[in-house]
């Protein structure tokens, strides 16, 4: 018994700190599992984005619920808070899944505009290829043509990704299903950021063709370990009390059965 006792705490003691560190710095969070309305509920805070009449949430997300960016018209609109003004690195990171490919057109993902700039980071899929374009101003710095395994390859189509750009200092790591795929660097630093919203899908560019899952704003540069723990489903339990408990309880049954 008392070696079972011993075993329960050292494991709360490891699925702490994975729980602390990736809801350390997180601005935004969007799970997609359900709105009010049009209002999208951030899981971080209480800055909430707010849908347009194109975009919808659909069941088929990669976990429960995903938001389906299927319109060259969808976007989601989150109004400028301060701390979403003032991150220098920062994380974004996301599970997509391209419906189509592309269209002869520069498509947006995900842009957070800062004055005068509309990629502070800039996510778009290429006029000729389906990979991401990943940028960042003054300097238009960043991923070019970046696919799966790299720079130069190619998405597929109806499959689900993981993708997380992770911005420290001048340089931007872009780590695809859990894998460092490509590092750019002369990234701006400190980043310019100011009170500029953070859109997901349409901007002054149509949308891709895409749905959506588990997107996730840091103001800070994730670990290649914390990428791959969000990766892994940990993130909801990050920013739920109750999730956190049900993971931990479940853990310790596993031990001592």
């Amino acid at each position: 018994m008392r070696q079972l006792t011993i075993a329960i705490l050292a494991l709360a003691l490891l699925i702490m700190p994975v729980q602390a560190s990736l809801d350390k710095g997180l601005l935004v969070y969007f799970d997609f599992d359900k709105a009010d309305g049009k209002t999208l509920i951030n899981r971080a805070n209480k800055h909430n984005g707010t849908m347009n009449d194109k975009v919808k949430l659909t069941a088929k997300g990669k976990y429960k619920g995903g938001l389906d960016c299927t319109d060259p018209d969808s976007s989601v609109t989150v109004e400028s808070f301060p701390e979403l003004e003032k991150y220098s690195d920062n994380t974004y990171m996301f599970w997509i899944n391209f419906t189509k490919g592309t269209n002869s057109k520069w498509s947006q993902i995900v842009a957070k505009k800062a004055p005068g700039s509309d990629r502070s980071p800039g996510i778009w899929i290429c006029p000729d290829t389906l990979n991401l374009h990943w940028r960042y101003n003054p300097g238009n710095k960043g991923t070019d043509r970046c696919g799966p395994t790299g720079e130069g390859s190619k998405f597929a189509l109806n499959k689900w990704y993981h993708a997380a750009g992770v911005n420290k200092g001048s340089e931007l790591r872009l780590y695809i299903d859990g894998k460092e795929v490509t590092k750019a660097t002369g990234i701006p630093s400190p980043s310019k950021q100011g009170k500029e919203k953070l859109y997901i899908g349409k901007t002054g560019y149509r949308s891709a063709t895409f749905l959506l899952d588990d997107l996730a704003v840091y103001d800070r540069a994730l670990s290649e370990a914390e990428v791959n723990e969000a990766k892994n489903g940990k993130l909801s339990t990050a920013v739920d009390p109750q999730a956190k408990l049900a993971v931990k309880w479940g853990d310790i049954r596993l031990t001592s059965d």
